[in-house]
């Protein structure tokens, strides 16, 4: 690390900040003509079509209280369930003639910079290789063939799974900001992953690898296989699996030699460069592999019960981000209380198997519309080392009264009392999804303390901030209600709002859950119609 990476994180995080007085720099309109096209394709590399999932499978009550059914074994047949529930389709809406799809992990704009590959020694139906995951025809593209070869029986003990970020996708609509957007959507999917991986039984386990590694290996440090506006930032790899990861294995597999092949889409006709993006991107790279220390958790309670047996892929292919609030529904405060307790780090619970860090993100949230309790601001203390340093940066004049009732192990604090309702949506960039809802949430990154630690720390308190935005979407889901993230607010007006006077905490991304309204004129169609008999099961 050195100083001047590091300089040049801090710049791009106050630079991309949005204010009341101005928004962060962007491109002042959106250029329809040169829309990035949603799906990345290799031409040239072979397909080998996914089998879709048959529906069934475990309830989601069962899955985040960590009752995982028997392990699946792993075959394409489970491969194509695992990809599918976490990187593929869900939907496709239609609004007159205009048709878009919807993904099973959500995207800023729905705009979906990130990109799947699937890494194997080889499984029953597939032979070893590097693979990229075509989403919108549920198939496999061969990237990288091992030049020794492997057949097709490998290793059966699990996968590789990696994401990418096309960066130029995000930056088209939001400019500078986007590369924030892009590293919450990398955390959205992780956790997609782990909820898939935890209905076949399996595990997620991260892999700290360099960002140079995973680059050679996924094939995107091939400048000549990319357009030179839109190539593909490494972002992390993550064993999946019934077994745990074997690091001789995979070493000794990876270091193998192979070939590439296809060469990538174009997604666009045209491009606008924005120098700040590359800037961080290359302050954030990870020069060496990183190993994940034990995490310093506090044993907690099983999670409380949820009523009722919706299987997890129903839920999550019906997760939806809400686009407006009904300003009338009333959450019940159990179930809140169990959505807030769903957001504390159980290492065996997905999604927090992909994720062994201790939280460096705590919650502050805007009650406007729960059952019982106060409507003003309430903080979540996730880690019980963030409560002195938040109770030292907040307002001193705040009560941090734990809320009546409350498990003694959640660290619920109202910090006062109040109609809350102007405060979020003004915050939110004036949005009305911030006060029409039953709850609002900023999250709070312990900012220089994450950093001290690396410039690459930086894309990490996103990943968390999104992969926490997952387990939020699938909460309310499950509660019969709905949520959205929102990326828009005015960043030091929160501070401001909150007493922070300096850069020890900084709010990352703002969320909301609240009873949703829905567009009539929408039509929703299955997502994979468009493949015939092969959709027949989705």
């Amino acid at each position: 690390m050195t100083d001047a990476r590091l300089r040049q994180v801090y710049a791009y995080h106050f630079d991309s900040k949005h204010r009341p007085e101005r928004y962060a720099p962007g491109p002042g309109g959106l250029d329809w003509a040169t829309q990035p096209h949603p799906f990345r394709s290799f031409e040239g590399a072979p397909r080998i079509p996914l089998p879709l999932a048959s529906g069934g499978g475990p309830a989601f009550a069962a899955i985040r209280a960590d009752e995982r059914p028997a392990p699946a074994s792993v075959d394409l047949q489970h491969l194509g369930a695992l990809l599918g529930l976490s990187l593929g389709l869900s939907a496709w809406k239609a609004f007159g003639d205009a048709r878009w799809a919807l993904r099973c992990n959500p995207s800023s704009g729905n705009l979906h910079p990130t990109e799947g590959y699937l890494i194997t020694a080889g499984c029953p139906g597939l032979a070893g290789g590097v693979y990229h995951y075509h989403s919108h025809d549920h198939c496999l593209e061969r990237r990288g063939i091992d030049v020794e070869g492997s057949g097709d029986k490998g290793d059966p003990r699990g996968v590789i799974l990696a994401m990418t970020s096309v960066h130029w996708r995000e930056a088209w609509k939001y400019g500078l900001r986007a590369y924030r957007y892009c590293q919450h959507d990398v955390g959205h999917a992780l956790a997609a992953i782990a909820y898939a991986a935890a209905t076949l039984g399996w595990r997620v386990e991260p892999l700290g690898w360099s960002d140079q590694r995973l680059a050679a290996l996924l094939g995107i440090d091939r400048e000549t296989d990319f357009d030179p506006d839109e190539p593909e930032a490494p972002d992390l790899a993550v064993w999946v699996g019934p077994e745990p990861a074997h690091a001789e294995m995979i070493d000794a597999w990876l270091d193998r030699p192979r070939s590439y092949l296809g060469k990538a889409n174009r997604l666009s006709a045209g491009h606008v460069s924005w120098p700040g993006i590359e800037r961080v991107h290359r302050a954030c790279w990870r020069n060496a592999a990183q190993q994940t220390a034990p995490a310093d958790l506090t044993p907690l309670p099983p999670l409380t019960t949820l009523d009722g047996d919706q299987g997890a892929g129903a839920l999550i292919r019906q997760r939806r981000s809400a686009v407006d609030f009904d300003g009338q529904t009333q959450m019940p405060r159990e179930t809140w209380i169990s959505m807030l307790d769903a957001l504390l780090p159980r290492p065996g619970t997905p999604p927090f198997d992909a994720w062994r860090r201790t939280p460096r993100v705590s919650i502050l949230l805007f009650v406007h519309r729960v059952e019982g309790v106060s409507p003003g601001l309430y903080v979540l203390v996730r880690a019980p080392a963030h409560r002195e340093r938040l109770h030292l940066s907040l307002r001193s004049e705040w009560s941090w009264v734990p809320l009546d009732g409350a498990p003694a192990h959640l660290g619920l604090y109202r910090l006062v009392e109040g109609d809350a309702r102007n405060a979020a949506r003004a915050l939110s960039c004036h949005q009305d999804i911030a006060s029409d809802s039953c709850f609002a949430v900023a999250m709070l990154a312990d900012f220089d303390a994450a950093l001290a630690h690396g410039p690459w720390c930086y894309r990490e308190l996103f990943w968390e901030c999104g992969l926490l935005g997952q387990v939020l979407y699938l909460e309310a889901e499950a509660a019969g209600l709905r949520g959205t993230g929102i990326g828009c607010f005015f960043d030091d007006a929160v501070h401001d709002l909150l007493g922070i006077q300096d850069r020890r905490w900084q709010s990352l991304y703002h969320f909301t859950v609240g009873g949703p309204i829905e567009d009539p004129r929408l039509r929703t169609e299955p997502p994979y119609a468009h493949l015939g008999e092969l959709s027949a099961s989705a």
